[in-house]
């Protein structure tokens, strides 16, 4: 959408309201303080920005220099399943078992994970994983929409890549295994083509034969680099006012009169509303204001390689060993599983390099010399929803707990966060994700 344009319509705002804010004078009271430079907090700063709000971010890095910078890249609007599916549940046992697996937790970091496990566990029963799927569905239908109207209005949709996904298979058990996921999706209007043979290899040429079958996502999309997007959407928000402050915050506090940061060098912050977006450390915050919500990390692990590594014609899915690869403007990124391990323990990037050394036999003839390892922290909830919502502390809004969707659902989530600031009916029902359901 343009910005002059006189659309009405829900999930748009008419010209009017996509003007700078007024000026502020440095050390004046915020109107609307976010915590968190990543994709969400970035969103959430735009769609606020967009309304005519004043929004300055608080982040101790920089705008998108963490966890979204090097993310998978994908618009994920059909992964609609939560984690703890029953196909997942059955696979644990194995993965656990190989330490660099699709998902591992070292055993020093057990005991203070069996709680959250045992949520996760309960999540994949019956009617709590039916909720979840409901409500996963209804947001990424939301994130679609969002999305694309952001990437017009932010000029950045030449970023957007529909090039579809392939999911492979390397053997019929495993692909009948997967067939209930389909069938779930499927009630949800996603589509879907399962392929093999000459179809298959005209997807992605160059796979190696162990692969029997596949399935072909038309409706996946990927961007060209996660970082530039989040950065170019911030250049957005920055012409219609927005300001970032580098600054690592120590602790919270708000109450009637609004919310008072606290940064590490000891100066303060007021700010009439506070949103809290920062990621993996997100429940750290909460508890300052006395909630205590069960968020863990994933911490995902990337290697991307130069472009010319191999010919990658979309994104590739090898959900049997938890990771994707990537084709991006920067490089080949090959990377995911999850290490359920906090945010204190230094990165194994011996993870990485079992992932590299995978991709080298599914894809014979990939060079897999020349690459950059990174690692970044998912922030997680048992249930696989984030937690979208009003604190209990007044004045305070959270928009956290995304996990391994957290580029993909940041405009929804925006669009949600500006509707709870200004008192609008939001157009997804918030139950599901309230920072309250635990």
């Amino acid at each position: 959408m343009q910005e002059n344009s006189d659309e009405t319509e829900e999930g748009r705002r008419p010209s009017s309201a996509l003007r700078a804010p007024f000026p502020r004078e440095r050390g004046e009271r915020e109107d609307i303080a976010i915590i968190g430079g990543g994709i969400i907090g970035i969103c959430a700063a735009t769609y606020l920005t967009e309304a005519g709000r004043n929004v300055t971010i608080f982040d101790r890095t920089g705008i998108c220099e963490e966890t979204s910078s090097g993310n998978a890249a994908a618009f994920a609007f059909t992964d609609v399943l939560p984690l703890a599916h029953k196909g997942m549940m059955r696979q644990l046992p194995t993965w656990l078992a190989d330490p660099l697996g699709p998902l591992t937790i070292p055993p020093a970091y057990l005991p203070k994970l069996l709680p959250w496990l045992i949520r996760f566990w309960r999540a994949g029963r019956g009617d709590r994983y039916e909720t979840s799927l409901a409500a996963q569905a209804a947001m990424m239908r939301l994130a679609e929409a969002e999305w694309m109207g952001l990437l017009d209005r932010s000029g950045t949709r030449p970023m957007l890549r529909e090039d579809g996904s392939l999911e492979l298979y390397e053997s019929e058990a495993e692909f009948r295994a997967s067939l209930s996921g389909w069938a779930a999706r499927e009630r949800y209007g996603i589509g879907f083509n399962h392929v093999e043979g000459a179809e298959m290899a005209a997807l992605q040429p160059g796979l190696s034969p162990r692969f029997i079958k596949a399935t072909f996502v038309p409706g996946w999309k990927t961007v060209a680099d996660p970082k530039l997007l989040g950065k170019a959407v911030w250049a957005h928000a920055e012409r219609l006012g927005a300001r970032f402050e580098h600054a690592r915050v120590a602790r919270i506090a708000a109450g009637a009169d609004g919310a008072t940061i606290v940064l590490a060098d000891g100066s303060t912050r007021k700010a009439n509303q506070l949103v809290i977006a920062a990621g993996a450390w997100s429940h750290l915050l909460a508890r300052d204001l006395g909630e205590r919500i069960p968020l863990e990390t994933e911490r995902g692990y990337n290697t991307t390689l130069p472009k010319a590594a191999f010919d990658v014609r979309r994104q590739l899915i090898f959900s049997g060993h938890g990771f994707v690869i990537t084709p991006l403007e920067t490089g080949l990124r090959v990377g995911g599983a999850v290490e359920l391990g906090g945010i204190e323990r230094p990165p194994n990037f011996a993870r990485s390099k079992a992932m590299l050394e995978k991709a080298r036999r599914f894809l014979p003839g990939l060079d897999p010399s020349g690459g950059r390892e990174w690692m970044g922290y998912r922030p997680s909830l048992p249930d696989s929803l984030p937690v979208i919502g009003r604190a209990r502390a007044p004045n305070t809004f959270y928009a956290f707990g995304h996990g391994h969707l957290g580029l993909t659902q940041a405009a929804a989530t925006g669009r949600l966060i500006r509707d709870l600031v200004l008192g609008q009916a939001p157009p997804v029902g918030l139950a599901p994700f309230s920072p309250q359901r635990f």
